[in-house]
């Protein structure tokens, strides 16, 4: 089965049993609620797919970007829109969480905010030698409660403090080595490493690994669907009504320095 579609955001194609989410909206893969709502309404399609058509979902930038993504919309961080884009985000973890494929995450450019937030997301991660990743929420006066959640199993507690608290930015080599993602490769590679994985996950049943995957994800992430409820009530009810959080989004979009009043 061979699929092809083309929406405002993203580009989905099945190719071999392997289902491709490309970000495509130049040049910086912003992540706004119609985006996310696609990846959503696409996840859900792969999910009605006959079991053993997927093996594999891969998520990556179409060639024409410049990143994979810089994270979401500004302006879907007002408090008017904040909830419906926190839904719309962890809807992604939880849609991909509920199929249950193994998850490839294929990254050129900057990954940032949520950006690097949906490489968490994936189970493998392969970046060319430019990719770059990192968490400057702060700067904006807000933070990333996604990656509160997921960033330290994946790289532990003090890196993941760092990233958060310094806006320490990592370059491809030590997110491999921190543990964020698995391989690096010039871009020009970056295809061939891809399918070199997806032809071994191929190569299984595709329900054997679907329960494998369940059971990994068992095992590392079996509290995150609770603590995702508790930082999305923090971040809306308690973050989200902070007047910083305001200047800082207000002076992003104005490209001036926040006056912070603390409070």
């Amino acid at each position: 089965m061979e699929v092809s579609l083309s929406t405002n955001y993203i580009q989905y194609t099945v190719v071999d049993r392997v289902a491709y989410i490309v970000l495509n909206s130049p040049p910086l893969n912003i992540m706004t609620i119609g985006m996310m709502s696609e990846i959503n309404e696409t996840l859900d399609t792969i999910s009605k797919l006959p079991p053993g058509e997927i093996c594999a979902v891969v998520f990556a930038a179409a060639p024409e970007c410049t990143a994979f993504s810089t994270g979401i919309s500004i302006e879907d961080h007002r408090p008017t829109t904040a909830y419906q884009t926190l839904q719309e985000f962890h809807g992604i973890y939880r849609n991909l969480k509920i199929m249950g494929k193994p998850v490839v995450g294929v990254v050129n450019g900057q990954a940032f905010s949520s950006g690097c937030e949906l490489v968490a997301f994936c189970d493998i991660v392969i970046a060319s030698t430019t990719a770059t990743f990192g968490q400057p929420e702060l700067r904006f006066g807000i933070y990333p409660p996604t990656a509160s959640v997921l960033l330290p199993r994946l790289i532990g507690v003090r890196r993941t403090n760092r990233m958060i608290m310094f806006a320490e930015v990592l370059d491809a080599p030590e997110a491999q080595r921190s543990g964020l993602i698995d391989f690096v490769v010039p871009q020009e590679q970056l295809g061939a490493k891809a399918e070199e994985l997806l032809n071994v996950l191929r190569g299984y049943s595709a329900p054997v690994l679907e329960s494998a995957r369940r059971a990994l994800h068992t095992t590392s992430f079996h509290d995150v669907e609770e603590l995702l409820r508790q930082v999305e009530d923090q971040y809306l009810n308690q973050l989200m009504t902070f007047a910083d959080a305001t200047e800082g989004l207000e002076a992003f979009r104005e490209k001036r320095k926040p006056v912070w009043r603390h409070r």
